[in-house]
Parts: C-alpha cells; structure tokens; sequence
C-alpha cells in the first residue's frame, strides 16, 4: 500500500496491518548492563490497539531486564511484501490468566509444554507510544532496479514511503 494515510487512524491501521503479516518481531530491551539485547518473539494478538502482547517465562532474562528497564523496540520485517515496523513502547509483565486464554495458540506448547499451566508462564505487554514504518510498494526486483538506477546515476533510489505514528 503506498497511498499517504489521511488520518492517525489510517496510520495506525497500516501499523496493525504491516505486524499483523509479519507476525515474527525481534524485541528489543536493555540489559543490566546497559546493553541492547534483541530477540525473536512471535506476535500473540495480531489487532492490536497500541498493546502488544508475547508469553515468556517469568525468570527469563528479557522479563527481569524489563522490571528493570520497561522501554523496548518492536521491530517487524516482512520482506515479502516489503515493509518494516517499529514500534517503541513501555512493557509490563504479569499474568493474567483470562487474558492468557484469550491468545493462548495449541502452537506455544512447543514453548511452554503444559499449556496455561506451565510453571512461571507469563505475559508481556507492551504500550505503543509510538511507531515507524517503511512500506515500499514495488517487488524486490523493481527495488532493485531502482537501486541500480540509482547507482548509475547517483541519485538516491525511491525506496517506498515513511510515516511516523504516536499513540
């Protein structure tokens, strides 16, 4: 989709859209020692209304960073289709059992083998309060193309559109 969003609403409509097919995010939190850390985690709630939400293990190292340091990085890729989200955001942990079996997916047992009744499951969520995208329209090989122009010519290719979204 390259049309400019008219309104915040069109925006953040693309932000749920774009996370809603990528699904696979890398979540970025600071460790003790102030380093960034970032791992894969997969999305539980593909609308979303500026809340992420991902299951972990309560002694994790990404939870005990975030009691520590709750601000993160949501980062997407969807290379399929071109397009790049990330979303910046406050995340909390606990459990929240009726919440647990509103996202809970027969897939996370492979993580958490007995299910909601996993020793130390929990959930992470993280408050949007803002988000970024790139979305290029084009097929792999047109941006390609446009990168080569691009290097014939010097000038920069025309590599899709970027919008910023606060929540």
């Amino acid at each position: 989709m390259s049309d400019q969003p008219t309104s915040a609403a069109e925006a953040r409509a693309r932000v749920t859209g774009l996370a809603r097919a990528a699904r696979i995010c890398m979540l970025t939190t600071t460790a003790l020692d102030g380093r960034q850390v970032s791992r894969p985690m997969g999305l539980q709630e593909a609308e979303f209304d500026g809340e992420l939400w991902f299951f972990a293990y309560a002694d994790s190292a990404k939870v005990r960073q975030i009691r520590v340091n709750p601000e993160v990085n949501v980062a997407f890729s969807d290379q399929k289709h071109n397009a790049w989200v990330s979303i910046s955001g406050t995340a909390t942990e606990g459990f929240d059992r009726a919440r647990a079996e509103q996202l809970w997916n027969p897939l996370l047992k492979a993580w958490f083998p007995d299910g909601l009744d996993t020793p130390g499951l929990t959930l992470i969520k993280v408050h949007t309060s803002s988000a970024e995208y790139w979305d290029s329209p084009s097929s792999t090989v047109v941006n390609l193309l446009g990168y080569a122009k691009a290097a014939v010519t010097g000038r920069p290719p025309k590599a899709g559109e970027n919008h910023e979204v606060t929540y």
